[in-house]
């Protein structure tokens, strides 16, 4: 099958189209995009059932080689289905994402699914409710059918844990798929969901979509709201969509998006804000290169991948300049700041059964003094400020996703990076959580391949609050980049 996404987007759809009649859906119904998807069926060309059958067919067919999805429930997919199709037929207002499949990070908790994430003190956890991100997601239309794998408790860009192990790189099965929402990226990028839900405090939406060749966007704090969160005004995490194209990112966010009085952060625009098309006029639009971000280490690899791309922005009439925000502060805050929050998600618990980058996390996060977080809020403000007076020149501001191309999966974090050690779990992935401690909203979109065909993400940040211009601009990248989909050839 070519690669050319054009090319792909028209014989997907012409045999679709031609044998949508039939009793079950075609192989390359996976293959679609979700706002593909989502049009044949509203259009009655195919149906929930059929969607769902040709998805439950794929992850037989590929989630023993990757291990992204870790709970299945089929029953509860088919049932739920049926119900979707009954109701199209009895002329029922349809949500935006009816009939799509998706499963949900292990992070969220699932209503009668087992949520688990990602330890072994939770192995046999079933939820009594819904997590707002699934209710919206299922008021939508999107029909649940399992659970996609994560670190333990999400903690680390690298997805395993002793109760399900390790998600594999589909595109080399001894790398890395990063994290935390690895099994999300990778069941999307095998075809085995078009869309699903992750969340992101230091990169966990951005990481694995970058190594997958997919689309992560971490939201503006609030644009998805958390009504559970222990911290109300805590910015440094978002839940957020995940899927094949910036298109179906736009339309999961359609439905997750929009206010919740019970959290004091949400943003007040309506998720069908999210739904208007996506095209927009760049002549003049300036827009920041990044140089070093203070003198942290990239892979050459990943740094030339990215840099690579810089011709396509400059070709859609921005003005791409090389320059960055001063992020002075950003390690100490955030680190600090993730600590205390870890400190108080996990009091009263077991630690001892913790991996030992997590248990040592908290215990620091128990040491914290007034003074302490005192310090990390300052600083995070300051960086804010600074950043913020950064996009009153710029509306974007550019750089790689990750310091790193995919590693061994057995490795749990990189160590050094060109020679320089990194002293914690989480210190190769300042590139994502310089941008976190910050709060802009940022996605990852595929900036092609290494030498070795190991994918690297691009990152677009946009300013304060512009998710919507942030889409755009990856919107109008995709289109003019043309980087392959090259599904993997398990």
């Amino acid at each position: 099958m070519s690669t050319d996404p054009l090319t792909r987007r028209e014989t997907l759809l012409g045999a679709a189209a031609a044998s949508m009649v039939a009793a079950a859906a075609p192989p390359d119904v996976c293959q679609l995009t979700a706002v593909e998807m989502a049009g044949l069926i509203r259009k009655k060309k195919l149906s929930a059932r059929e969607a769902l059958a040709a998805h439950l067919k794929q992850i037989e067919r590929m989630n023993p080689k990757v291990n992204a999805i870790v709970t299945l429930v089929p029953e509860i997919a088919t049932e739920l289905a049926r119900q979707a199709d009954e109701a199209q037929a009895k002329g029922a207002v349809l949500g935006p994402l009816h009939g799509l499949p998706i499963a949900h990070k292990d992070l969220v908790e699932t209503k009668g699914i087992r949520t688990t994430f990602g330890s072994p003190l939770f192995k046999d956890n079933v939820p009594q409710e819904d997590d707002m991100v699934v209710e919206r997601l299922k008021r939508a239309g999107a029909i649940t059918l399992g659970k996609t794998n994560t670190p333990e408790f999400g903690a680390g860009s690298q997805t395993f844990n002793p109760v399900f192990g390790a998600t594999r790189n589909p595109y080399d099965l001894s790398k890395t798929c990063g994290g935390s929402s690895g099994g999300a990226a990778v069941a999307l990028r095998c075809g085995m969901i078009p869309i699903a839900d992750g969340s992101d405090m230091g990169g966990s939406l951005r990481n694995p979509a970058a190594y997958a060749n997919i689309v992560g966007f971490r939201v503006s704090p609030g644009r998805v709201p958390n009504p559970k969160a222990a911290f109300g005004w805590f910015t440094l995490s978002t839940a957020g969509p995940m899927a094949r194209t910036v298109s179906d990112v736009a339309l999961v966010l359609s439905a997750l998006a929009g206010p919740d009085a019970r959290a004091p952060l949400s943003l007040p625009e309506p998720g069908a804000s999210f739904a208007r098309p996506l095209g927009r006029k760049w002549q003049g639009t300036r827009v920041a290169w990044f140089k070093d971000l203070g003198g942290i280490p990239f892979e050459p690899r990943v740094r030339a991948a990215v840099d690579a791309q810089r011709k396509v922005f400059a070709d859609l009439g921005c003005i791409v300049e090389q320059a960055e925000p001063d992020f002075s502060g950003a390690d100490f805050a955030f680190k600090t700041l993730r600590a205390w929050n870890s400190a108080t998600a996990h009091a009263g618990r077991d630690h001892s059964r913790y991996k030992d980058t997590l248990r040592k996390e908290i215990e620091d996060g128990q040491r914290l003094t007034g003074s302490d977080l005192a310090k990390a809020e300052t600083l995070q403000t300051q960086v804010w400020r600074r950043v913020q007076a950064f996009f009153t020149k710029y509306e974007y501001f550019i750089l790689p996703v990750t310091q790193v191309a995919p590693f061994d999966v057995n490795q749990p974090f990189p160590t050094a990076i060109n020679g320089q050690p990194m002293g914690s779990y989480i210190d190769w992935m300042r590139s994502c959580w310089y941008i976190s401690t910050a709060g802009n909203p940022a996605i990852s979109v595929p900036a092609g391949f290494t030498a070795e065909g190991l994918p690297v993400g691009l990152q677009i940040v946009g300013r304060h609050h512009a998710d919507f211009s942030v889409l755009q601009l990856a919107y109008a990248y995709e289109q003019a980049a043309q980087v392959p989909a090259r599904w993997p050839t398990l």
